[in-house]
């Protein structure tokens, strides 16, 4: 039996974001993943055997997601701050 899920980030204000976000996730995808981009949103489809296996999968894209997000704020953040230090 094949369980299967997907996850979509929309980035309303930033589709951009939703895009890095995930293309910073793509290198630790397993042959059970796979992502695919729309307009303003990614759709990440997950597949497994077991539940157990989908949820651990889906709980460290979930998390990884989270950092990636927050690393992009912050560098976003410390971009802006140092172009309204040159200016």
């Amino acid at each position: 039996m094949k369980i299967k899920g997907n996850i979509s980030i929309k980035a309303e204000n930033a589709p951009d974001m939703a895009v890095m976000i995930t293309r910073s996730l793509e290198p630790d995808n397993l042959k059970s993943i796979t992502t695919e981009y729309v307009e303003g949103s990614v759709t990440t489809f997950f597949e497994s055997g077991k539940i157990g296996s989908l949820i651990a999968t889906v709980d460290d894209y979930l998390m990884n997601a989270r950092i990636a997000a927050d690393m992009l704020k912050t560098v976003g953040k410390d971009n802006k701050e140092n172009s309204e230090d040159d200016n």
